[in-house]
């Protein structure tokens, strides 16, 4: 049974959360190891910065493997 474009989406933004997440936890670990100073409002923009286009590629991957399906 084919994924429905709202399943698709609520996948593609759960994938994005999670990502976000880890995507600031490891700024905040890997940074500094590159003499790289950035507070943590500025980590969670720069990961902000990313959402929105991760959202977008997510979501459009997931439907065209849907439609090769």
């Amino acid at each position: 049974m084919p994924q429905s474009r709202r399943l698709s989406l609520l996948e593609a933004v759960t994938n994005v959360v999670v990502g976000y997440a880890l995507a600031v936890l490891t700024q905040l670990i890997v940074f500094p190891w590159f003499g790289l100073t950035a507070s943590l409002q500025d980590n969670l923009a720069i990961g902000a910065a990313f959402v929105g286009v991760s959202l977008i590629r997510s979501y459009v991957l997931r439907r065209v493997f849907e439609r090769w399906r």
